[in-house]
């Protein structure tokens, strides 16, 4: 439960912190004169767009449902019918894969940024490769375990895996499809960097964070989690 709740709060922080820097304080019913464009003198920051407030609003969602899994997790562990399962060699390169797929993405938005295009290209294919890589891992990785006799109905450790592992591949075939997109629209020969930016930004933001949830399910598979709900219930005792 404690790693539930840090992980709550490490999100909380994240979105106070980002929301605190945008223009969401603004009223502009209190403005007045003719509708126009606000116009920057290069001391302010733009309007946030609104789609990049729904992505945090609903990562705030899809933290919140696997923080729930989470807890779920630790309180069916404790059951006398759990056994945990090793954790296959796999998972390593999966989770090697997604870091570096979404350290592409943070290369593509400084290049889109700089308006590099030649450059921007190809941090946009790695990431895709890499992020179907993870995928096509993953898919390997349930292979071997039910090879090696971990079904899905045999013990609930096997249960959760599978249905953790299944949540957060779901999510990240979702972002993969928008990442899609956007390299395919990178490839156009007409494309300005202008109009890859918010993508590529709003690309970049859903996989550091999918990247942040798989650390925490691959700390909660290799047993370290527990280990960490073990020692804060040993210092606050």
């Amino acid at each position: 439960m404690s790693v539930v709740l840090i992980f709550l709060a490490a999100i909380a922080a994240i979105m106070i912190w980002w929301l605190s820097g945008q223009r969401l304080t603004s009223k502009p019913w209190l403005e007045t004169g003719s509708v126009q464009m606000p116009v920057h003198d290069g001391t302010d920051r733009p309007p946030v767009p609104a789609v990049k407030i729904g992505l945090f609003v609903f990562l705030g969602v899809v933290g919140a449902l696997f923080s729930l899994a989470v807890s779920a997790y630790f309180m069916r562990a404790a059951s006398a019918d759990w056994w945990g399962m090793p954790v296959p060699r796999l998972l390593w390169v999966n989770t090697a894969a997604l870091a570096l797929s979404s350290a592409a993405l943070q290369w593509a938005k400084r290049e889109v940024r700089h308006g590099r295009m030649e450059s921007l290209r190809p941090a946009l294919v790695t990431a895709l490769a890499l992020a179907v890589f993870f995928l096509a891992g993953q898919i390997q990785v349930w292979r071997e375990v039910v090879a090696a006799g971990y079904v899905l109905d045999d013990n609930p450790a096997n249960s959760f895996f599978y249905m953790l592992t299944g949540l957060h591949g779901l999510h990240i075939l979702g972002g993969l499809a928008v990442l899609a997109h956007t390299t395919v629209k990178a490839f156009a020969a007409d494309i300005a960097p202008e109009r890859l930016s918010l993508s590529v930004d709003l690309s970049a933001i859903y996989s550091h964070f999918m990247l942040a949830v798989w650390l925490l399910l691959f700390a909660l598979f290799a047993g370290w989690a527990s280990d960490f709900v073990d020692l804060c219930r040993t210092l606050i005792s």
